[in-house]
């Protein structure tokens, strides 16, 4: 079911309200070929063999938010979007069923607009319940003192232990 995804890295400096991350966000693009049900059913499975777990199915948030206390990974299985990545002053990205982002701890992120029943699945390493800050000036410096805390997971949601994040994100 998967295809040989290319990989795209984003990084995104603090912006004052959205603290960002030294590590790169990770898109690999078209992991899976297959849309819907049976993509959902890959990526959880995926997911949840490399120990990413408390997994859920929606949409992204309207709005900036991040999460300081660990990292995530979105998988999309419908539809497509644009999303805005690092705060309001970060980059636009297009998203499509079958890309999947590892998003650091940190990372604002807010969906523009959506198309085609967009909904992604969700997780996070050692299924970590996330906390969810929206960029507010009140949420500094405990927030950024959250996000030093937070470990690199032990493999990569796709990937597992032999390549991806832990190639990109080296040892932090």
């Amino acid at each position: 079911m998967t295809h040989n995804s290319t990989t795209e890295l984003y990084y995104f400096m603090d912006d004052g309200l959205i603290p960002n991350s030294k590590f790169a966000l990770i898109l690999y693009r078209q992991v899976v070929s297959e849309h819907g049900e049976k993509c959902a059913v890959w990526m959880e499975n995926s997911f949840y063999s490399h120990n990413w777990t408390n997994t859920w199915r929606w949409g992204i948030y309207k709005y900036h938010h991040y999460h300081s206390n660990t990292h995530e990974v979105l998988g999309v299985l419908n539809g497509s979007a644009d999303l805005l990545l690092g705060g309001k002053h970060g980059e636009t990205i297009s998203v499509m069923a079958g890309d999947v982002m590892v998003i650091p701890a940190g990372v604002g992120h807010k969906c523009l607009v959506s198309r085609g029943d967009f909904e992604v699945v969700g997780a996070y390493p050692d299924g970590i319940a996330a906390d969810l800050l929206k960029g507010e000036l009140s949420e500094r410096p405990k927030a950024d003192e959250n996000i030093k805390l937070v470990p690199l997971p032990n493999m990569d949601p796709i990937y597992g232990a032999d390549a991806g994040l832990k190639d990109i994100w080296g040892k932090g």
